[in-house]
């Protein structure tokens, strides 16, 4: 599908919005969903972190893997995956502000950590590495922003070294029709659309020339996830003129679509 959306703005949208989320999400500047289990219960940043343990050990990611973060954001978990399993780590992203941020946050890490990491401006359409760079590529919360989704895939595969590992997430349409609040509070506001349902994203990545070796819907996660969203942005009351209601009432109606199965969410683990 071609989306009404392009990645300017996509990159607008994240250029302007890195401080307000800040604010509430992480002040470290991770901006992805979290896994709940009986170690997290509703701690939000600890569901979060438990997804990024939950990825590592499916992709097996250790020192000497050659990782690629597609869609890297501030790099705080890149930075995390390099400092904690000694992997070297790129990351790639739209947004010049993150990238940025990112570059900026490398500097306080220790020497030896500094020179395995690196982050750079780039589309996840157009990968500016040769074929075969990569054992793994790993993405939170990113694909779903890009606008040539099945490029994205390709892009993806090619980096990979034969049997190299994708592990990643993504937002799902379970079915075409949806309603006009889900179609504003979800699609519109998010910049994004598109065709894949849990279902035919495995049916995509085999498209591609990746074996799907794992997929795991995580709806009911997402949907735990925006409600412990909602509550800390109720929390932060009326700062930066009604932005934090704006986004709790956007939150409960990303709840609402998920119960409505308008929107999930998907972790998908693929070997090249």
């Amino acid at each position: 599908m071609q989306s009404k959306f392009t990645d300017q703005d996509t990159e607008a949208f994240y250029d302007g919005e890195d401080a307000v989320y800040r604010s509430f999400w992480d002040d470290q500047g991770s901006l992805h969903w979290g896994f709940f289990d009986s170690s997290t219960r509703r701690d939000f940043l600890k569901a979060c972190s438990r997804l990024n343990e939950m990825m590592v050990g499916k992709a097996g990611i250790t020192r000497g893997s050659e990782v690629l973060d597609l869609g890297c954001g501030n790099g705080t978990t890149a930075m995390w995956l390099g400092r904690s399993y000694g992997c070297n780590v790129v990351g790639i992203d739209l947004s010049g502000t993150r990238i940025d941020n990112a570059k900026q946050a490398l500097q306080a890490e220790p020497e030896e950590a500094r020179e395995r990491m690196a982050f750079e401006k780039a589309s996840a359409t157009d990968l500016p590495f040769p074929e075969g760079s990569f054992t793994h590529v790993w993405s939170q919360a990113t694909i779903y922003h890009v606008h040539e989704k099945d490029k994205t895939l390709q892009e993806a595969h090619r980096v990979l070294a034969k049997g190299g590992l994708m592990v990643f997430d993504d937002l799902l349409k379970p079915r075409p029709d949806v309603s006009e609040s889900a179609q504003k509070y979800v699609y519109d506001r998010l910049l994004f659309n598109t065709d894949f349902s849990f279902e035919s994203y495995q049916e995509a990545l085999k498209n591609t020339g990746f074996s799907v070796l794992e997929a795991i819907d995580l709806s009911q996660h997402l949907k735990t996830s925006y409600q412990c969203l909602g509550e800390m942005t109720r929390a932060k009351g009326d700062e930066h003129h009604g932005k934090y209601r704006e986004l709790s009432y956007a939150y409960d109606q990303m709840v609402q679509a998920v119960d409505n199965g308008e929107l999930g969410w998907g972790l998908y683990l693929c070997r090249k």
